[in-house]
């Protein structure tokens, strides 16, 4: 789901006595979620009713949450038994931010299985993106996260986008919302890495899900290989950004990219920081993560261990290598 400026607009609209203007969001829900507007303060916000049970269970989590400059999570009472759930954009610099923020959290809770759940998951949602807002600094992404986004885009320019409808090739692209791979198709998954150092040969794994196969057909591990210089002749984020967008010739397909960008902290309001540096890519391989495939993974673990951080050294894994047409072939699901 994506929510437009157009659908605040709507909302909006003058009305001739205080009170707010509602839409309901994923009406096949068994919960009562709305997009809001009041008037005539022309607050935007996302509403979450609730009873008086899971409005106790959700006050404590509340409690911890650090306040965020620009949104604020709050719980009020309607009634001794009626609740809400309001997440308020207090702050106009972010409205970029708050529209992809309210679609994600209303995409985590509108299936959970009770209304207590719905509660919780939409508190632990606006958490997450409490500590994405909190990790861009005032001259944006650091170089880390510019390069694995690089890397990552240039996956779906280069290889997602060239084989599926535009749509289809975006939605794959589900790292940004928190998955354990970066893309996510029925055929197949892929971890994308990327790196300027000299020598590629140890790949960095941040989790023990992030090369667990369970649930795909097909894992993939691919490593970009980037030069990295001011000037020259390489392409900026901007650019690649830019020409993604410029090939999407659906309006939700670049919608769904936009937001999608934000999650991942690429903020318009920071676009003059990311035409430099610019990245060549040097080399991209992908690996087949399957067999004696060098991993962790959670059912190796001994209970109480998790959160595992390790290093793949990718010198002797010359049987995994895939050519492009085979990484094509799991793309576009006819591999066979």
């Amino acid at each position: 789901m994506t929510i437009t400026e157009d659908d605040w607009r709507e909302l909006e609209a003058p009305q001739a006595t205080p009170g707010r203007s509602i839409r309901r969001l994923h009406p096949e829900s068994t919960h009562d979620m709305y997009l809001a507007v009041s008037h005539p303060g022309l607050r935007r916000m996302l509403v979450l009713k609730g009873d008086a049970p899971a409005a106790e269970g959700v006050a404590r989590s509340l409690s911890r949450l650090p306040p965020t400059a620009g949104l604020e999570l709050q719980l009020n009472s309607l009634s001794r038994q009626d609740y809400e759930l309001q997440v308020v954009l207090t702050a106009d610099d972010l409205r970029e931010v708050f529209s992809p923020l309210v679609a994600d959290i209303a995409g985590a809770t509108h299936s959970a299985p009770s209304t207590a759940d719905a509660l919780l998951a939409a508190v632990e949602r606006f958490e997450r993106w409490q500590h994405l807002l909190r990790s861009i600094g005032k001259d944006g992404l650091g170089p880390e996260i510019r390069r694995g986004l690089f890397g990552e885009l240039l996956i779906l320019r280069d290889y997602l986008m060239p084989s599926l409808p535009g749509l289809e090739a975006v939605n794959a692209w589900t790292g940004p919302t928190g998955t354990s791979q970066d893309f996510q198709l029925p055929s197949v998954a892929v971890e994308a890495k990327a790196s300027t150092a000299k020598s590629t040969h140890r790949i960095r794994i941040s989790s023990e899900r992030q090369l667990d196969s369970t649930g795909t057909p097909a894992l993939l591990l691919s490593l970009i290989s980037l030069d990295e210089r001011r000037g020259g002749s390489g392409e900026s984020l901007n650019a690649m950004v830019d020409r993604i967008r410029e090939r999407l010739t659906s309006v939700a397909a670049r919608s769904r990219l936009d937001s999608l960008l934000i999650q991942a902290g690429y903020l318009p309001g920071h676009r003059d920081h990311y035409d430099e540096p610019r990245y060549t890519s040097r080399d991209l391989r992908f690996w087949s993560v399957r067999d004696d495939f060098p991993r962790l993974v959670e059912s190796d673990l001994r209970p109480g261990v998790g959160d595992c951080t390790y290093h793949v050294d990718t010198s002797g894994l010359d049987d995994y290598l895939l050519t492009t047409d085979e990484v094509t072939n799991l793309i576009r699901g006819t591999h066979g």
